[in-house]
């Protein structure tokens, strides 16, 4: 998968050259349309201009739609403190494992009887969940492979329309302006994971040998000044590539609720706790650098949450607030 991203990289350069010919939007279109025959592009709810192709092609990143699991107490070859989405719902307790996300960014599954999407996208740190069930249809997702704001855009099999990960919401095609139902889901910790949930289930590879799971094709990504592949506005008080905890439409950074341990804000709690890899900084995800689990609760119930990059979270949220210690 490393490829991958120099691919998205190349395209990068090519979309900073090509905005100015009109020809390259209409070649982009007119391949999109070869690879979506059924998605109507005349629907839409952004312009298409933003849509960047990012290398891979429909099918590039392959989506598992029957996956595996074990029980955690059986989980090999993952590290301790390897990040994990983990997902609850009506008893029914599930991890998904960011090795094995980074390289299909979306799982399709049923945890409790209720249809879901799991997703990761890497260039974003964005991991979100949402209910696949609309209108009376259940979807399947895959991701395009291509990008928006750096974020990934998603297809669902059934109507071909392009989902945008971050926000959940259709921008091009049948269900352009609908949104899906997020589904609160933590990351954290393997260990945190067991402690919680010592009978809960956990992903594995289906076919173990089909990617090398537990390596990072995006290694030191979150050390970088500014991302590689975002043309957006960048702000100066806030480093584009440090996290955030978001929560709707305001976030905390990261250092700061890793400082300060507890925030409250009325009846919202988020909560640091040490040991959690970043899954996006040395080449073996169980060897990178601690930045600690976070917890989101409301009256001791989880919220939707996720600790994405901060330039996406202001791309996806532009009158988003960041609240810095200075302004609490």
């Amino acid at each position: 998968m490393r490829h991958i991203l120099s691919l998205y990289i190349n395209n990068l350069l090519i979309l900073i050259i090509l905005p100015l010919h009109s020809y390259a939007l209409a070649d982009n279109v007119e391949q999109w349309q070869l690879s979506f025959p059924n998605t109507d592009f005349s629907k839409r709810t952004i312009d298409l201009n933003e849509i960047v192709d990012g290398g891979p092609g429909r099918g590039g990143i392959p989506s598992i739609d029957n996956p595996k699991f074990v029980n955690v107490a059986d989980a090999k070859n993952i590290g301790t403190n390897e990040p994990i989405i983990t997902v609850e719902i009506n008893g029914d307790v599930r991890g998904y494992p960011i090795r094995i996300l980074i390289f299909h960014e979306v799982v399709n599954d049923v945890v409790g009887g209720i249809p879901i999407t799991v997703t990761y996208c890497p260039l974003c740190n964005a991991s979100l969940t949402f209910e696949r069930s609309l209108d009376g249809r259940v979807l399947e997702f895959e991701a395009t492979g291509t990008l928006r704001k750096s974020d990934m855009v998603m297809y669902d099999r059934q109507t071909e329309s392009w989902w945008q990960q971050f926000t959940g919401e259709a921008i091009i095609g049948f269900y352009a302006g609908k949104a899906l139902k997020p589904v609160p889901s933590r990351i954290e910790s393997l260990k945190l994971f067991k402690q919680r949930h010592p009978d809960g289930q956990i992903q594995v590879p289906n076919n173990p040998k089909y990617r090398n799971y537990g390596d990072n094709p995006y290694v030191e990504y979150d050390s970088r000044r500014n991302p590689p592949l975002f043309s957006g506005v960048l702000r100066k008080d806030v480093p584009p590539l440090s996290r955030v905890v978001a929560v709707g439409n305001h976030a905390w950074p990261l250092k700061l609720v890793k400082d300060k341990k507890r925030i409250l804000i009325d009846d919202l709690v988020i909560e640091w706790i040490s040991g959690q890899n970043s899954s996006l900084s040395k080449q073996k995800i169980k060897r990178g650098r601690d930045i600690g689990n976070v917890i989101v609760t409301r009256n001791n119930d989880d919220v939707v949450y996720h600790v994405p990059f901060a330039f996406a979270f202001l791309a996806f949220n532009p009158d988003g607030i960041i609240h810095t210690e200075n302004r609490d």
